[in-house]
């Protein structure tokens, strides 16, 4: 699949999923940017490629993609968005080649000659045979990936699947694995992996005719679909910081209403972008929990630190790398100034001081242990038995209040003066809500 389709695609099923079928064609069109007939199309390529991808729809999901969306929130077993990312970077002809040659391997060692000769002779019509050069190109791939393994270092060298693993392992063990990555899956960043981990193990434990209906006792719902969406940008991002280069991308502010924009690469079509061309050094990519959200934080020589949330990045580009010394002097200046951020926030450091009262003093303090959890480099002192005192001192009060405001009334703001009397006039106007009518 082409980026900028990947990008239209992603920018497109967070409109489906955050809006819940609110928007008609035309308007859902019009906000995405794209025309009523790409709308038709997009949203009939999606319903492809995620019936071919999910053979064994349960009754309930085999629905339009939007419907699905709009009412089916749990699931669990088989992630609505992750299907994306099952056909984000290969073409059509490179995923048949792959999974033929990783087929022929899952019995039988094979060297580069006999797999050629496997191609040639039972591979199918539709995509053409591949040479030598590009045959040992996909098995070098496969062998960095872990897909496939060579069997010793004599010549010519045979290959085989790595099914160790999965043939090693009793059923008990291969269940409790499949345990383990479900959770850390649905619960951890980054997710994306975990999933296609989670799938194998699926597919491995079907083999052996394990019963998913009988095992199967735990259920997601996802809030927050940017997260796995723009897990997307990971890859290259990751690349980018790792090789010290810049990247070349156009970004959409979410503030500006527009989610994406086309390529104007058909002259009688070619109409003004609304996003804007950026080059920037990528330093450090930041998850929002809160809100479930992701942070590029990057470097420009006239602007200093730049932040981007990851959700306005389309067609991102890798450029040119930068001297070590170069990126390691930038790299110094973000860390010092992100260093009391709660998230990304850089404004002038303030001292905040709370008090957490523990709810229930004849059972385990679950308070206590979600602000040791949570709490980041914040110091605990012990108050009384029933209360503990936090303090901390962070750029900015925005990006802690929400955290502050999610304990309720097991948290009392003591400093600054001028936080208290806001949290005071907030649950002020809450108790409205709930007087007698």
């Amino acid at each position: 699949m082409a980026k900028e389709s990947f990008d239209k695609e992603i920018q497109f099923l967070r409109m489906l999923s955050l809006t819940g079928g609110a928007y008609n064609r035309q308007q859902f069109a019009e906000r995405l940017g794209i025309s009523v007939h790409t709308y038709d199309k997009t949203l009939r390529y999606l319903n492809d490629t995620r019936n071919n991808l999910q053979l064994a729809l349960a009754a309930e999901q085999a629905s339009q993609l939007s419907e699905g969306l709009r009412y089916n929130h749990y699931e669990s077993s088989d992630p609505l968005l992750l299907f994306l990312f099952r056909t984000k970077s290969m073409k059509e002809s490179e995923c048949a080649r792959l999974s033929f040659l990783i087929m022929q391997l899952q019995d039988q060692e094979l060297t580069v000659k006999q797999l050629l000769e496997l191609c040639n002779d039972e591979m199918l019509s539709d995509f053409p045979c591949p040479d030598e050069k590009t045959l040992r190109g996909d098995l070098k791939y496969l062998e960095e990936i872990g897909v496939i393994l060579r069997c010793g270092e004599a010549r010519p060298i045979h290959y085989r699947a790595a099914n160790d693993l999965m043939n090693e392992l009793y059923d008990d063990e291969l269940l409790d694995l499949y345990d383990f990555v479900d959770v850390m899956a649905n619960t951890q960043v980054p997710s994306v992996q975990g999933y296609l981990l989670r799938d194998t193990l699926k597919k491995a434990l079907r083999i052996r005719q394990w019963n998913f209906e009988a095992t199967e006792v735990l259920t997601y719902k996802y809030h927050y679909h940017s997260r796995i969406l723009d897990e997307a940008h990971l890859p290259i991002l990751s690349q980018a910081i790792r090789e010290r280069r810049k990247i070349e991308f156009l970004y959409l502010s979410p503030k500006k209403g527009k989610n994406y924009a086309s390529k104007n690469t058909n002259p009688l079509f070619e109409r003004e972008t609304n996003g804007q061309a950026q080059t920037t050094l990528p330093l450090r990519v930041i998850y929002d929990h809160q809100y479930g959200r992701w942070y590029l934080v990057g470097s420009h020589p006239r602007m200093g630190m730049i932040k981007y949330r990851m959700e306005g990045l389309t067609q991102v580009e890798l450029g040119e790398s930068v001297p070590v010394e170069e990126f390691g002097q930038r790299l110094g200046s973000v860390e010092q100034q992100l260093q009391n951020s709660w998230v990304i926030d850089t404004l002038r450091p303030l001292k905040v001081v709370a008090r957490f009262f523990h709810p229930d003093p004849a059972g385990v303090n679950f308070v206590r242990e979600r602000v040791e959890a949570q709490g980041q480099w914040g110091t605990i002192t012990e108050e009384s038995e029933q209360t503990i005192l936090y303090e901390i001192h962070v750029n900015g009060i925005y990006e802690i209040k929400p955290w502050l405001r999610s304990f309720g009334s097991s948290c009392e703001v003591l400093e600054p003066a001028w936080l208290r009397k806001e949290f005071i006039e907030e649950w002020k106007e809450l108790a409205t809500y709930y007087e007698s009518i």
